[in-house]
């Protein structure tokens, strides 16, 4: 989902021009950003955490030519989802889960049983792995076809 869809959204739901919803949607994310380069930290309840971390510097490996490079010690922003979001996103992973487990059930083909010839008493000169041959009919005695 883009910026521009939030806003569209947000506009529809409370009624403000998209013009205007873009503006606030604009000032709460610079909000968050200045709150970040001030503070380094910034919770918002029931939605997470976003945190400005210091990486380390270390050894990488260019993964084009092989070579190893050394990357510099750099700020990052981290985000820790809060307790809603992780709840929200696990009952989305187990509908999917579900989902997947439907879809396999249906496109699995059915069971076959293992092949168990028919009993028949009729014909007690083959052994019971093979079935009987079949008859055909006759119209009479001598009849040979036609």
């Amino acid at each position: 989902m883009t910026k521009k869809e939030i806003v569209k959204t947000i506009s529809e739901e409370i009624g403000l021009t998209q013009l205007k919803t873009k503006e606030i949607v604009q000032k709460t994310f610079d909000a968050i950003v200045t709150t970040l380069v001030e503070d380094g930290r910034i919770e918002l309840r029931n939605f997470g955490v976003f945190e400005v971390k210091k990486r380390a510097a270390r050894k990488a490996r260019n993964p084009r030519t092989g070579a190893k490079v050394d990357v510099d010690e750099k700020y990052v922003v981290t985000f820790k989802p809060g307790k809603e979001m992780e709840e929200r996103v696990r009952q989305l992973e187990e509908k999917d889960r579900q989902g997947r487990l439907e879809a396999e059930q249906q496109s699995a083909p059915p069971q076959q049983q293992p092949y168990s010839p028919p009993q028949s008493n009729e014909s007690p000169g083959y052994p019971s792995a093979y079935p009987s041959p079949p008859n055909p009919p006759s119209s009479g005695p001598g009849d040979y076809g036609s």
